[in-house]
């Protein structure tokens, strides 16, 4: 009798072990990418419960790849990435990168902070772009995997005093996680041992179609911005915030990204089409919203922070050829990069982003994908 029930038990342990085997569980993967001066390069792929994957880079703290289904359940790649780290170190410094230590651009690549004046790379015309040609795009960070509900990774960097001009030595990190509602929560840090300034963004590029031969004009966008930023003839903000009301740059009811780029208008003429800072309202949870008709993928944008840059890829030409070789052509991605406002050291109106000794810079943005139903 006792033996029965051992025979019996043993059964229905296995049976219970195989269905919990069977279930779909949170995953990471890490593994061997490259090199990059003497320091290893990883490739970490994170994997959620519907089994829909993202693979990050500590090469930039980058994210390289986003795996969502559509409205039929079919999935596909969303943004922009490489199949290799040799075409990743060679390729476009922004695809998918965590960008600083400033974002965006500083006017003839000078800053003022307490009467000292710091000069920085002039790699945008004369413009410092994205924290010079040198940034955090382009430094290895130390990778944690972080053991949580979701899986998660911490990227750390330490920026030494005056690296590409900018003074203090700085400590950051960038975590993502990647949720079972498919949201990718990127939670960004930093502290300083001197005066310093600070804007972090992540740089993806989007096409929602999965497929990166069409273009990016028929998504319909939803921006919660009732002002934007216009710039000069090098893109620098000429101080103004200017209503979007009655202009192409009104993105408060849905429109899509074609439906105006036609219009007669100096600032599309300057940029050759969108690129330019909104100034968020911050009233409602989501701050932007993108939707694909034709296969019903959604994607929502979530941030604290008071600005977001609208990028729809005008100076793309096809030259970079990303996953699979497909070449990355004019308009087929679209960025909406969360941040502070262009050139805002330079600027005493717009919010600052100066970070004292003693203060931590801490932000949160959140990427959140779905579908029409």
């Amino acid at each position: 009798m006792k033996r029965n029930l051992l025979v019996l038990s043993l059964a229905l342990l296995s049976v219970a072990l195989f269905f919990t085997g069977c279930k779909k569980t949170s995953l990471v993967r890490k593994e061997v990418f490259g090199n990059h001066q003497g320091k290893e390069v990883y490739l970490i792929t994170l994997t959620n419960k519907s089994g829909n994957v993202i693979k990050l880079t500590n090469y930039g703290a980058k994210i390289n790849w986003i795996e969502v289904p559509d409205m039929n359940g079919k999935k596909a790649n969303v943004t922009f990435g490489y199949d290799t780290f040799e075409e990743t170190v060679k390729g476009d410094m922004s695809f998918g990168s965590t960008v600083g230590r400033y974002a965006n651009r500083i006017a003839n690549g000078k800053f003022t902070l307490d009467g000292v004046e710091y000069t920085l790379p002039q790699n945008n015309g004369p413009n410092c772009l994205h924290g010079g040609p040198a940034g955090w795009h382009s430094v290895v960070w130390d990778a944690e995997i972080l053991k949580g509900k979701f899986p998660a990774v911490r990227f750390r960097y330490h920026s030494p005093d005056m690296e590409m001009g900018f003074p203090g030595n700085v400590d950051a990190e960038v975590t993502y996680t990647w949720t079972d509602n498919n949201e990718i929560i990127m939670d960004y840090k930093a502290v300083t041992d001197k005066k310093t300034v600070i804007n972090l963004t992540n740089h993806a590029y989007f096409n929602l179609t999965g497929d990166f031969l069409l273009p990016i004009v028929g998504h319909v966008l939803t921006l919660r911005a009732s002002a934007y930023t216009p710039v000069d003839s090098v893109m620098i903000p000429t101080g103004e915030l200017q209503p979007v009301a009655g202009t192409p740059f009104d993105f408060t009811k849905p429109h899509t990204i074609a439906e105006r780029l036609d219009e007669v208008n100096d600032q599309l003429r300057i940029a050759k089409g969108y690129d330019h800072n909104y100034v968020l309202d911050n009233k409602e949870e989501v701050d932007a919203m993108v939707f694909e008709p034709s296969t019903g993928r959604i994607l929502e944008v979530i941030t604290d922070q008071p600005g977001m840059q609208l990028y729809i890829g005008n100076f793309l030409d096809g030259s970079q050829k990303g996953h699979g070789g497909v070449a990355y052509d004019n308009r087929t991605g679209f960025c909406l990069e969360s941040g502070h406002f262009p050139d805002s050291p330079n600027h005493p109106e717009f919010p600052s982003t100066v970070l004292n000794p003693g203060d931590t810079y801490q932000t949160r943005t959140i990427y959140r994908f779905s579908v029409l139903k």
